[in-house]
């Protein structure tokens, strides 16, 4: 078990790690579609049937998962999160038969409320009066701006993979953070949910901890980050113990 005592920077994943990704990004689906009685099959109870709120979820995630991919290959220009999120809305509204504009325009920007877990919020706090906090997202920086507001996420300093046109696992975004922290790598940790976040994070030198979350990217037996952690509570514990 590696030691992390010597870390000078420690650098969160957001989406996923930090706030709830899927359960914020499923009930603002759900909260678009038309209540029962305006046709919609819905159950008994006048929730959206769960089946299809999951399906309109996956044709989301998939959406922006295949345009980061696209852009990554060099197969479409750089567009931020909020055109591929707005493309993604479109995508579900479609499928949906949803046709108030207002209605898709609010759902376009919902990742700008998702709920952070239940120990972000102090444990950033906690961690910030030891050591400098970075946040690094490929949410786009307007996004982010109110995305954190939303989620009560306090940093030293935000970055948003949108300042070097790539998104992670792009090595200029991870050289973005290093670059930010100013110290060498090994002395900057990353800090995730997504096991492919952080294999990006450890080929660009840093240094790395997984935190489980109920959905996300769990590492392999052959990922040998430096540190896992069941939650932020002990990360933080074990980065302060000096």
């Amino acid at each position: 078990m590696a030691d992390i005592r010597d870390i000078e920077v420690v650098v969160f994943d957001i989406l996923g790690t930090l706030v709830d990704e899927s359960g914020g990004l499923r009930a603002e689906i759900r909260d678009a579609l038309p209540a029962p009685d305006d046709g919609s099959g819905d159950g008994a109870d006048g929730r959206a049937d769960d089946r299809f709120v999951a399906e309109l979820l996956t044709m989301w995630q998939r959406h922006v998962e295949t345009e980061q991919r696209r852009i990554g290959q060099g197969h479409r220009a750089y567009a931020d999160s909020e055109v591929i999120d707005t493309e993604a809305a479109q995508l579900v509204a479609d499928r949906a038969g949803l046709t108030d504009p207002a209605t898709i325009a609010r759902l376009a920007t919902a990742t700008r409320r998702l709920p952070p877990w239940g120990d972000s919020v102090a444990a950033l706090e906690r961690l910030a009066r030891h050591l400098p906090v970075l946040g690094l997202s490929n949410a786009a920086r307007t996004a982010l701006l109110r995305l954190n507001a939303h989620a009560g996420l306090r940093w030293h300093q935000v970055l948003s993979g949108e300042a070097v046109l790539a998104y992670k696992p792009a090595p200029e975004v991870y050289r973005l953070a290093v670059d930010t922290a100013g110290h060498p790598p090994e002395r900057v940790l990353m800090v995730a949910a997504h096991a492919w976040d952080l294999r990006g994070a450890r080929a660009s030198g840093m240094r790395t901890a997984y935190v489980h979350r109920p959905v996300g990217d769990p590492p392999t037996d052959s990922d040998a980050f430096d540190r896992r952690f069941d939650g932020l509570d002990d990360l933080v514990t074990a980065l302060t113990a000096r």
